[in-house]
Formats: structure tokens, C-alpha cells, sequence
């Protein structure tokens, strides 16, 4: 009988990133190196577009002909039995640790430290995302090895799929008994996306042999790397507040233009002057009051969505998802569904309020828009139609959306900075209050209505010995339920509570 064993590897990916092709090359590779190879995948669609696990196993085939037996091979992992493991997403990582497949005797980890936010996370009334460091540090903890970079941003930067970038993290960490020219013939055989798909393997190699990633601190467009705002933007701020700060900056950029990068800047520049004398404390004022107001001011509208469905770079990630050919034809239908509120958002503010106001004109909209309508954005015609509507940006500072927010966020960060002249504390919770007022519609209203009463009970002083504390309670009970009958009875609870204290 022989003692030969399997080197079992597990994948674990998403629809559209290849996860398929990866466990193809790695089979392709096995038989030509003399092993017999096996692969199965299970699917999945509780998570995002669906989690899908693809289970490779290889034999040594010598072994199996010496002994005169063919092997039985297993059909999916199992914990304590992988000998490589691969997730194309931080939470998939930390999943398969949780289910036992990453042992630290045994385990090559490999992982892509990107996010992709799962449901839950995504519809969480406040911050519901999972601690990415701490997924990390589980990580290195279960594994005998652990290479993890974002490998999304690799792919992305050489136009090909993280499928790519992950086989060269697979090639650098030596976990399987191949030399490198052999992951990159597999590439070449495959015969699709060559070039793109080698130059990502290669920063993946790269990557995961010990080379830094490189760091993006690229300005919102080439005019503006010399503007003096982004100076005054290095000089002033260091660490994880520049980068923020930054990143701000050209969000606010991409989302309408150099100069609503600096309207974003100049909105910031007191509160950063008053925060950077207070530690700690101020660094992380900055941090939330900046990402905050990049929020606000890029507020997700129909114009926004327009430009972003006919983006080159959309179609051409479509095409990479569907593992489209060189030439060959792919349409693209969008379901567009804007509601009456959206239309006049849209619209010119007396306009807007007009059609807000006006049953008739309402009325009229909903029957227009009850149903929605397919959008072939890869036609001239529904390219034309999204274009026209993008176009509208030039326009967006006039839109009733438009005056509504810049009304909100002035009100906002001036308590921001109106409350860190007295207690930074208290400041940084207030900044992170604006995180209630999310979406659109009636989860935006409903999130206003929020906000603004936990700011009126803020106001009458009734905040206790604790204020930060306290509003961090109110926040708690805002985002346990979508009405705000939590938050109700929380209010009530500490005003009876001050009340009695008083008398």
C-alpha cells in the first residue's frame, strides 16, 4: 500500500473573478508535472454574487502506478485536510478559518485583503462592518503560512482579474512543488487575455515574495498635483488623516470637479487648524469629520448613477466578469427605476419643490415611472439616453438634492466644530452622527428624523456626566430598529433619569 499523499487545495471566490480558471491552471500545472488531478466546486448565492468553493486534489502519479492502484480522490474539503488554501476576499478568508479548513500545522493561506461588503454589513442602519484587522490577525493565527495583500487593487491596476494576481501569490509562496515557469505556461495555454493576465501574475509574485505594494497618493487629475490646497494638505496632516483626507479630495473631484475638491478642503481647513493641537483625539476628529463630509457631499443621485453605468472602465470590467473574448459581443441592460422624490431631486430646486408640492404633477411622474423601464446601455440609444442624463452634472449644483445636502452638511460640521472648541470627545461623536442620514427616499428620511433627535436632546444640555458616552447610547438605539421607536424610549429613559437626578 502506498504512503503517497494528496496535496489538497481549496478556493474560495466570488462570480466574476475567475475562481474557476484559477483551480483550471492549478489542474492544468498538476498533469503536466505527472500528478492526477480532480476538481469539484461547490456554489454558492447566500453571499454577494456566490461564494463558490473549488476543491483541487493531486496525486503523485508515480506512487500510484508503483503500488499498481488508482487512488479515490476526495470531492470537497474538509477541516485539518488542506494543504493550501485560497480566498479571493478578506471575509471568505475568515470564513474558512471559522470552519476549521485553515489549520496552523499544515495550512498555506493565501487571501486578498480587499473588501467585499457582505448584506448584513451593507444594510446595517450604522457601521456593520466586520473588523478587517482583526480577520487579519485571526489569519496568521490559524495558518502555517499567511500571504494576504489587496490583490483586487493588482488585478484592477493591470487589467485582468484577481484569479491572476492570486495564482502569482500561489507561485511566490512555494506551498506547491512547481517553478514559476510552469504557473506561467498555463497562463499561455490558456490563450485568453495573455499579456494582461501575466502581468498581474507577476505583481502577485511580486507582492507575495516581499515586494510593497505601491502606495496611491495619485492626485484628482494631473493639474491639480501642484494645486495648493493638496500642499497645504501635506504639510498640515500626517498618517491616517492625510490619506483620508486625500482620498476626500479626489472622490470629491471625480464626483464633479477640481473645484468641489476644494469647496471639500476649505470645509475641513478649521476644523483641521483646531484638531491638530489635541493628540490623539484630533487625528481622529479629522478622520471621521473628513470621511463624513466626502460622504455628504458625494451623495449618490440619478445623475451619479448614469455616469457611472457608462463608464469605459465598466464595460470593460463586465467583459473581464463574463471572461469575454477578444471581439466577440456583449450587451449590457441596466433596470432603471427612478421614483417621483429622485425626479425632482434631479430637477432645478423651484422646480423640484414645484413638483413636490403639485398632486397633478406627481401624479403624472408615478404613472410615468410605476414600472421602470430595460436600459440596453450597450445600444447607441440607451448609451445616449444615460449619457444626456450624466450630462445633467453641470447642472447638479442647482438641483434641489443638491441645495438640500449642502444645507444639512453646513449645519452638521458647523456643531462639529462648534462642540471640539469645548470637548473633542463629545466632537467625534457628533461627527460620526451624520452616519445615521444614509440612502435615499425613506431610509434617508427616516435617518434625518434620527439625527435630529438625538441633536435636539443633545441641545438641552441633558447629556449627563458622560456626553460622548451618552451619545454613543443614543446611537446604539437608533441603529437597533428602522423606526425610531428605540430611539424614543431611550431619550424618554434618560430624560425621566436627568429629571429625577435634578429633583
Amino acid at each position: 500500500m502506498t504512503s503517497a499523499k494528496p496535496i489538497n487545495i481549496a478556493i474560495l471566490a466570488m462570480g466574476g473573478e475567475g475562481g474557476g480558471v484559477l483551480a483550471d491552471w492549478l489542474v492544468y500545472i498538476g498533469e503536466q508535472a505527472g500528478y492526477l488531478a480532480q476538481k469539484t466546486s461547490v456554489p454558492g448565492v447566500a453571499q454577494r454574487t456566490g461564494a463558490t468553493i473549488y476543491y483541487v486534489e493531486l496525486f503523485p502519479a508515480n506512487d500510484d502506478t508503483r503500488d499498481g492502484r488508482s487512488p479515490v480522490l476526495g470531492l470537497m474539503p474538509m477541516p485539518g485536510d488542506i494543504d493550501l488554501l485560497v480566498a479571493s476576499e478578506l471575509m471568505e478568508a475568515g470564513r474558512a478559518v471559522q470552519r476549521g479548513l485553515v489549520t496552523p500545522d499544515r495550512t498555506n493561506l493565501i487571501a486578498s485583503t480587499h473588501r467585499v461588503y457582505s448584506m448584513t454589513e451593507r444594510t446595517a442602519t450604522g457601521d456593520g462592518r466586520v473588523d478587517a484587522d482583526a480577520i487579519v490577525a485571526g489569519c496568521k493565527a490559524a495558518a502555517m503560512n499567511f500571504f494576504g495583500f489587496d490583490m483586487q487593487r493588482l488585478a484592477e491596476d493591470n487589467h485582468s482579474v484577481i484569479s491572476a494576481v492570486l495564482l502569482g501569490a500561489i507561485a511566490a509562496s512555494k506551498a506547491l512543488p512547481f517553478a514559476r515557469e510552469d504557473y506561467e505556461h498555463a497562463i499561455r495555454v490558456g490563450g485568453k487575455g495573455t499579456d494582461s493576465s501575466l502581468a498581474a501574475f507577476s505583481a502577485g509574485y511580486a507582492a507575495a515574495a516581499g515586494a510593497a505594494p505601491r502606495e496611491q497618493t495619485a492626485a484628482p487629475d494631473p493639474d491639480a498635483s501642484a494645486a495648493s490646497f493638496l500642499v497645504a494638505v501635506r504639510e498640515n496632516l500626517k498618517g491616517e488623516a492625510r490619506k483620508i483626507v486625500l482620498a476626500g479630495i479626489e472622490r470629491a473631484a471625480d464626483y464633479q470637479d477640481r473645484r468641489y475638491a476644494e469647496d471639500y478642503y476649505d470645509r475641513l481647513r478649521p476644523l483641521i487648524d483646531l484638531a491638530n493641537g489635541h493628540g490623539e483625539k484630533g487625528q481622529t476628529l479629522i478622520c471621521e469629520s473628513a470621511r463624513q463630509l466626502a460622504l455628504g457631499m458625494t451623495y449618490e443621485d440619478t445623475v451619479r448613477v448614469a455616469e457611472l453605468k457608462i463608464r469605459r472602465s465598466r464595460f470593460q470590467r463586465v467583459r473581464q466578469e463574463v471572461g469575454a473574448a477578444p471581439g466577440q459581443i456583449v450587451q449590457i441592460v441596466e433596470f432603471m427605476h427612478p421614483r417621483v422624490e429622485e425626479i425632482a431631486d434631479t430637477m432645478p430646486a423651484p422646480v423640484g419643490r414645484w413638483i413636490l408640492r403639485n398632486r397633478a404633477a406627481r401624479a403624472v411622474l408615478a404613472r410615468l415611472t410605476s414600472r421602470g423601464r430595460m436600459v440596453r446601455t450597450t445600444s447607441l440609444g440607451g448609451f445616449l439616453l444615460l449619457y444626456v442624463l450624466a450630462s445633467m452634472k453641470t447642472m447638479r449644483r442647482s438641483t434641489l438634492r443638491f441645495a438640500r445636502e449642502q444645507t444639512f452638511l453646513e449645519e452638521w460640521l458647523n456643531a462639529v466644530q462648534e462642540t471640539a472648541a469645548h470637548d473633542i470627545s463629545v466632537a467625534i461623536e457628533v461627527a460620526q452622527l451624520r452616519n445615521l442620514v444614509k440612502g435615499y427616499g425613506e431610509t434617508h428620511e427616516r435617518g434625518l428624523m434620527k439625527y435630529r433627535a438625538i441633536r435636539s436632546f443633545i441641545s438641552t444640555g441633558s447629556l449627563g456626566r458622560d456626553p460622548a458616552a451618552t451619545i454613543r447610547r443614543l446611537v446604539d438605539a437608533a441603529q437597533k430598529t428602522e423606526d425610531s421607536a428605540a430611539l424614543e424610549a431611550e431619550i424618554a429613559t434618560l430624560t425621566r433619569f436627568r429629571t429625577a437626578g435634578a429633583a
